[in-house]
This record gives structure tokens, C-alpha cells and sequence, in this order.
């Protein structure tokens, strides 16, 4: 029985097709952060919505699940579980009064702080041995991707 070669390596490396690379490379950093929030007692979509709300407070659920690329019935479990853990508070849309939007409460600002130093460290993990450069280029590959597809 033929085994299949370790990430990096075959098809699973540089000679791989380049959907599945993405994948594989996406499995393993959320595997990280995982592990890395589970400390804290995070989720990665959990950090998602947070980091999402932190930048773009006042969105609606619907909206979050939009620019965290999650369910709204994920997102509708995650703002339930992050608002009775009193990291985020909701307020009536002052135009809209049935829509609800969502903003990080400080303890939500506190919680997203631990967890981005967490992200912070896979990052650099991520990013070990590239120059600016590189970075910027894959950043900007990486963004193309997900605009045109």
C-alpha cells in the first residue's frame, strides 16, 4: 500500500494543485489557533467576530456573517455564547428598531487583546523566513483570491 507523502511533500508540496495547498495550508492554521485560544477559552470564529466587531462595531448579525464568512446560524450561536459571556452587548439599529447591532463590551476588548497576542504568535510563525516583500505580495494574492472567486 502506497502511503500518501507528509504536508509539504508530493502533491501535498510545491507540485500540488493550488486549491488543495490553501486547504491544507487553511486546516493547519486553524489547527494552531485552536489549540492556540483554546487556553483562553476562544473559538477561532469566536476571535473572528470579535476581531470584526472590534473594527466594524455596530454590525448586525447578518452582516457579521457576512465579512466573518461564517453561517448566520454559527454566528447567531456565537453572538448568544460571546453575549452572555459579556463580550458583547447589543443595541436597537437607531433606523431600523428590529434589527440589532453588536459592539465588543470591555471585557470582549480584553478577551480579543489575549487572543490576538495568541494570533499574533502563529503569525510570525506564518511569517518566519519571508522578507516584507514576500509578505506583501502574498497578502495581496491571498485578498485577489477572495475578491475574484
Amino acid at each position: 500500500m502506497l502511503r500518501p507523502p507528509p504536508p509539504g511533500e508530493g502533491k501535498r508540496g510545491e507540485h500540488g494543485y493550488l486549491a488543495y495547498l490553501l486547504r491544507q495550508a487553511q486546516a493547519a492554521t486553524r489547527l494552531a489557533m485552536e489549540r492556540a485560544l483554546a487556553d483562553l477559552g476562544a473559538t477561532p470564529p469566536q476571535f473572528v467576530v470579535l476581531t470584526m466587531l472590534k473594527a466594524y462595531p455596530g454590525l448586525s448579525g447578518a452582516d457579521l456573517a457576512r465579512v466573518a464568512m461564517l453561517t448566520p446560524q454559527t454566528v447567531g450561536v456565537i453572538i448568544r455564547n460571546l453575549e452572555r459571556d459579556g463580550a458583547i452587548k447589543k443595541t436597537p439599529h437607531p433606523i431600523h428598531g428590529r434589527v440589532l447591532q453588536w459592539t465588543v463590551t470591555r471585557r470582549g476588548a480584553a478577551l480579543l487583546d489575549k487572543c490576538r497576542r495568541h494570533a499574533q504568535a502563529i503569525e510570525r510563525r506564518l511569517t518566519a523566513g519571508l522578507s516584507a516583500n514576500a509578505q506583501t505580495v502574498i497578502r495581496r494574492w491571498l485578498a485577489k483570491i477572495a475578491a475574484d472567486l
